[in-house]
């Protein structure tokens, strides 16, 4: 015999009641028949809906040709809770995440960004709900998303970022009118342990370039271009805080005498930076690659940029490996290309910049941001810090001082009662017949 019972939410009143009826939680199947263990949703939040449900898996009733279709359509019935108006036509999960895809292409985002929004919701999420069986929106709900998060495999911070895209795919749903609740409420925040930035040290950094020397693409290379334009690839992004993406599509216009004109590629913020001579110099002078291209330093302009970027991460990867960089306990340090602007950042800090100049100079959107990565590396906090902790100490007893006069008085005092204890005793002239 089957039964429906309520689901409740966590912050449900009647939570402890699975026989109430009129909450708006969902529905469910369970109980035996034909000598089967049935549970599962009946996927409304109505208790008379659920009980039509229950009757036509029982086969008690023996309906219509027109009740049996809309019998069996009951999975396709809108739950109140999330779709009001009946008049409406209910949107499918393609409907829905083809829309969305739409309105971000129109928006005019990065391509990276379209990317892995179609990665995210093509790919994955619409893949996914097909599995299982969920084709409209409203059929969506928390416990199925909790299920759909379950598959994830990346790493905390892309599960964190995945998250708020599947939020803000919800939010949309919700102000298009496709459904009236967002069912991504109580999904929880993903726990992300922040990595400590790191940096190159001025001796690192030697032996990074010192490393490009001896650098070489492959055995049969032929001089050292390769190497040469690794070692001024690596002295700009030291020296301007670029991105390797802005490093790598760099065009020649953007340097100016001595100055560089940054324009970050996430934020737009157009910053003039100085650079040194030595770097300036070799930035004139620097040997075209294989496919040269008179607009841009590093790159031939052909292709994707995303494709340029990942063949120079690659080269830098052999670079860090032939230098060797290694920790105090011997371990080899983890290096990568960022690090060469964080080496920028920090150092400017260490010089004392105060951190909203070093917030400009790296096109952040907010100071916070900075202050997230960089704050322990700001040289006037660090003195603020060692001066309270200095301050915190209990005060010593101060010995008093002794002026000259008596400082020879009782040095004169202290000779006597040496010279008085050195000479021997002489008996009484009584005792010596």
């Amino acid at each position: 015999m089957l039964s429906v019972y309520t689901r409740h939410a966590a912050d449900c009143a009647k939570a402890k009641d699975k026989d109430w009826r009129r909450c708006r939680c969902p529905k469910w199947i369970s109980g035996t028949h034909d000598g089967e263990l049935i549970r599962k949703s009946a996927k409304t939040r109505s208790w008379e809906k659920a009980e039509e449900y229950r009757r036509l898996l029982e086969g008690v009733s023996i309906p219509t040709p027109v009740q049996a279709y809309e019998s069996v359509r009951i999975s396709d019935r809108a739950p109140t809770g999330h779709h009001r108006d009946q008049k409406k036509a209910r949107v499918t999960v393609e409907t829905a995440v083809e829309a969305y895809l739409s309105a971000a292409r129109s928006r005019g985002l990065e391509s990276s960004t379209l990317s892995k929004l179609e990665g995210i919701f093509r790919k994955q999420f619409l893949a996914w709900c097909s599995s299982q069986g969920y084709k409209f929106l409203d059929e969506v709900d928390l416990d199925a998303l909790l299920t759909f998060r379950d598959t994830w495999i990346d790493g905390p911070l892309a599960k964190r970022k995945k998250q708020e895209r599947l939020i803000g795919f919800f939010w949309a749903c919700v102000r298009r009118r496709y459904i009236t609740e967002n069912p991504t409420f109580g999904l929880g925040k993903i726990k992300v342990d922040q990595t400590p930035t790191d940096y190159f040290p001025p001796h690192e950094f030697d032996k990074i370039v010192d490393a490009t020397y001896a650098y070489r693409e492959n055995r049969g290379e032929i001089g050292n271009t390769n190497s040469t334009r690794l070692r001024i690839m690596t002295l700009l992004m030291r020296w301007s805080g670029l991105r390797i993406r802005d490093a790598v599509t760099l065009e020649k216009t953007r340097l100016h005498g001595d100055s560089l004109l940054l324009y970050q590629a996430k934020t737009g913020t157009p910053v003039y930076v100085p650079l040194p001579s030595f770097l300036v110099e070799s930035l004139r002078a620097l040997p075209p690659g294989p496919k040269p291209n008179p607009r841009y330093f590093f790159w031939s302009g052909n292709g994707l940029a995303k494709s340029a970027v990942a063949n120079w991460q690659r080269s830098f990867r052999r670079l860090f490996t032939l230098a060797d960089i290694r920790r105090p306990d011997g371990s080899p340090k983890r290096c990568h290309p960022h690090m060469f602007r964080d080496t920028f950042a920090v150092e400017m800090l260490l010089a004392g910049v105060p951190i909203d100049q070093v917030s400009i100079l790296l096109g952040h959107a907010s100071v916070k941001i900075t202050e997230k990565h960089y704050s322990p590396w700001v040289k006037a906090r660090q003195i603020q810090l060692q001066q309270s902790v200095r301050n915190a100490w209990p005060v010593e007893q101060s010995k008093p001082t002794i002026s000259a006069t008596n400082r020879r008085r009782l040095k004169r005092r202290a000779a006597v009662v040496k010279v008085v204890q050195l000479e021997p005793s002489v008996p009484p002239s009584s005792m010596i017949n």
